[in-house]
């Protein structure tokens, strides 16, 4: 890894994956459990090409580098694509990810038309509802499609993928519907599905989706949920694994 230099609002953190470390900036979208759930739930070739819609800090590409060919990443927002681009420069990932800034909702102008395998998106999960622009600022806008909404995702997802090529995303459970008729209408099935619990007996508060260009409807397959912490609070095992983390013996 090389040595960075950290600028004003910058923080280092430990991946805990191959040596790893990302740069974040406090005052922007920070990445969360969402990002790496996400990075774990496809199994990964590879011979894949990846494509990440909204990169952010790039965790996602620095989380799977090892296990694909190439992974492209592009981020909207300039300061967190400058802090992507740093994060694969100071771990030394130059010949595996690839950062752009730049807008997907004009992806013909940026990328080839199917030429991933793969695509992946952590996308706004809330829709802007009337007389909200005003009073939603700072981090908060990155949760909401004030840049990009539902179908502007899965449309671009679609056109980057080649035939019987996958897309997987993160979401929330209650735009369930709304995201099977959008990747229907943009030529996707869903075919795996896997709801995220904050607690067991919870309502699931995120969503898993994989879904295949070209294939035909139906065979649909429904995970056990995931469970993300124990009544008191600590992660559970599988979360613990996904972040590489050992449970503590007694």
């Amino acid at each position: 890894m090389r040595n960075v230099s950290l600028k004003e609002n910058e923080r280092l953190d430990d991946l805990m994956r191959s040596g790893r470390h990302i740069i974040q900036n406090t005052q922007e979208f920070c990445f969360s459990l969402d990002a790496v759930l996400l990075a774990h739930f496809l199994s990964w070739k590879s011979r894949q090409k990846v494509l990440d819609l909204g990169t952010g800090t790039g965790v996602i590409p620095l989380l799977i580098a090892d296990e694909v060919a190439r992974v492209d990443a592009i981020e909207l927002n300039e300061v967190m694509a400058d802090v992507a681009a740093r994060n694969v420069w100071m771990n030394e990932l130059e010949d595996r990810i690839f950062v752009k800034s730049g807008d997907y909702r004009q992806i013909r102008e940026l990328y080839a038309p199917e030429s991933f395998d793969v695509v992946v998106a952590n996308p706004p999960y809330r829709p802007v509802a009337h007389g909200q622009v005003n009073q939603i600022s700072g981090v908060a806008r990155a949760r909401h499609e004030f840049t990009a909404t539902l179908d502007d995702v899965v449309s671009a997802a679609r056109f980057a993928l080649r035939f019987g090529g996958r897309f997987a995303m993160v979401h929330l459970p209650e735009r369930l519907g709304e995201i099977i008729v959008s990747l229907h209408e943009h030529q996707m099935e869903p075919k795996r599905l896997q709801m995220v619990q904050p607690k067991d007996g919870k309502a699931p508060n995120m969503m898993l989706i994989e879904a295949v260009v070209g294939a035909a409807p139906g065979g649909l397959k429904v995970l056990p949920p995931l469970i993300v912490h124990r009544e008191d609070g600590s992660y559970t095992e599988e979360i613990l694994q996904i972040y590489g983390m050992e449970e503590e013996k007694e």
